[in-house]
């Protein structure tokens, strides 16, 4: 949500820039291999993503034109269609919509902590 954006620029206290721009898509247990780049499992509960930029483990926040927003953690490598900029599991894409399967959304790179704050309960 906009409220975590918020609260992760005055944790900061500097100006966050996205890391990537674009279309988001999701991939499920069922539609992929179960077993991820990184060496996990493919997880559909988990708030995880795929990218092809960034070190597995990384955290980002995205957050989708609606306002909404999730902290997934890298554990892939995708989206491979060209103008999709992350893959997210399915836990992380309900968050963020509860029925879409592509979403214009922002990636911000958090590090490989997360500010406490934005962490689901």
């Amino acid at each position: 949500m906009l409220i975590e954006v918020v609260a992760l620029l005055l944790v900061s206290q500097q100006p966050l820039q996205p890391f990537k721009e674009g279309t988001a898509s999701y991939y499920t247990v069922e539609s992929s291999s179960r077993l991820t780049a990184s060496g996990e499992n493919l997880v559909n509960g988990e708030y995880t993503c795929a990218m092809l930029d960034g070190e597995f483990g990384e955290y980002f926040l995205v957050v989708a034109d609606n306002g909404n927003s999730v902290v997934c953690r890298l554990n892939d490598r995708g989206p491979y269609i060209k103008g999709r900029v992350i893959d997210l599991s399915r836990a992380a894409i309900r968050k963020l919509h509860p029925s879409k399967g592509l979403l214009n959304v922002k990636v911000y790179r958090l590090g490989m902590t997360p500010p406490s704050p934005l962490l689901p309960h």
